[in-house]
């Protein structure tokens, strides 16, 4: 029989977290009740917050004489997120389910974040309607708006329960049902990195690493985007990385609004993963709206991508800037790598006749990266061409196979 783990906290929304046991095993399913609530729950867990402290090395009863709300959010969340992927592992429940506000939401999603990908979870928020970055970082938690603060059981609470209950049941319970009749064949898996200026190159490089027998995963360049990819090539799924648009390291710098942090570039140095770089749509810095773009930016030759995308022409200087942080990574890889630069512009619109076509502001980031980059296991290739020709796109794909293939 499958089982949902239900996380919350049990001193304060006792009568709700039953009334949504009751409706999972009406369903036919079991439960699995975690308390994450600092007092004494209103029915007995299956794990208690003790144990869920203890497993971040904190004692409970010293957490409720101090009083302090914060040092009991920190210990509860740290704890679970080492207690529920450990009780996953040891196959005490197939999917998990949380309801809570502000504080229930930051107590459980972090634990559900360290869960593996394709585990069902669903966490019913208050803050599910807006920005839930924080609450789902990279994972694939499903965040459904509680609509009602989740105290009682009312009409329309009652709705919102069943609703995400008979959820989390298809979730689990069908999973199979839709499994595969037929055993695909697994093929290697490749990571690619993309932005709509650079989507011909990497359609092209894709199309070559298919037909050789790799299936290519493409990742938009969204600072979302780097951060999934970065997070999955940590989790060691990729056998090969093409990535060619590190255009997020512009945002990074300059403060656009698509940055994927500091630790960008990094997950395939430290699995050293066979890879090829490039530094596709680095000429360019993302905002809003054209109205939305900060006041100091006025003058900046600006492209309106669409009536809620700007985009900024990077400058000279802010170029010499991103090609050493991008430098300084590349720096580190202890395997050999690729990086691939084309002399005739990074995106669609660093062209010749295009709005961002740049030779200065290209030939300070070429030149700072070859000039800083002082690890000999990083080949620097040169190309005439723009980014999105074939002969560039084929060539960067061909590169990353004989890496791959070096490393066997």
């Amino acid at each position: 029989m499958k089982t949902i783990a239900i996380a919350g906290t049990f001193d304060s929304k006792g009568e709700e977290f039953l009334y949504v046991k009751k409706l999972v095993e009406k369903l036919g399913l079991q439960t699995y009740m975690i308390h994450t609530g600092v007092f004494e729950p209103a029915f007995e867990p299956d794990v208690s917050n003790r144990e869920v402290a203890e497993a971040a090395g904190y004692d409970i009863d010293k957490i409720v004489e101090k009083k302090d709300r914060a040092l009991a959010t920190e210990a509860l969340s740290n704890g679970m997120k080492v207690l529920v992927p450990q009780l996953y592992k040891e196959g005490k429940f197939d999917g998990i389910l949380s309801f809570g506000g502000s504080g229930g939401t930051s107590l459980v999603t972090p634990a559900m974040q360290k869960l593996p990908i394709g585990v069902p979870k669903l966490m019913v928020s208050t803050m599910a309607s807006g920005d839930v970055e924080r609450y789902v970082g990279t994972s694939d938690i499903l965040m459904m708006p509680s609509i009602v603060d989740v105290a009682g059981i009312n009409k329309i609470s009652k709705i919102i329960f069943k609703n995400a209950v008979l959820t989390i049941a298809g979730m689990v319970a069908g999973q199979e049902k839709l499994a595969e009749e037929e055993t695909i064949e697994e093929k290697p898996l490749i990571a690619a990195s993309m932005f709509g200026v650079t989507t011909p190159c990497v359609e092209q490089a894709k199309a070559v690493l298919e037909q050789a027998g790799y299936e290519v995963l493409v990742f938009h360049a969204t600072g979302t985007g780097g951060k999934t990819m970065e997070s999955l090539i940590e989790s060691g799924f990729f056998t090969g990385v093409l990535d060619l648009t590190t255009t997020e390291w512009c945002d990074e710098v300059v403060g656009g609004i698509l940055a994927a942090g500091e630790d960008r570039c990094r997950a395939a140095i430290r699995k050293k993963i066979p890879q090829v770089v490039s530094v596709g749509a680095c000429d360019m810095v993302n905002f809003g709206p054209i109205d939305e773009v900060p006041k100091q930016f006025a003058g900046r030759n600006l492209y309106k991508h669409n009536p809620l995308v700007t985009l900024m022409r990077t400058s000279v200087e802010e170029n010499k800037v991103i090609a050493e942080k991008l430098a300084e990574r590349w720096n580190e890889t202890e395997n050999k790598m690729t990086l691939f630069l084309p002399k005739q512009g990074v995106s669609m619109i660093d062209a010749k006749g295009q709005p961002f076509d740049g030779p200065e502001e290209r030939k300070v980031l070429f030149d700072t990266l070859k000039n800083n980059i002082s690890n000999e296991n990083v080949e620097i290739v040169e190309m005439d061409n723009n980014i999105n020709d074939e002969a560039f796109a084929k060539a960067a794909a061909q590169k990353l196979m004989e890496l791959i293939n070096e490393g066997k």
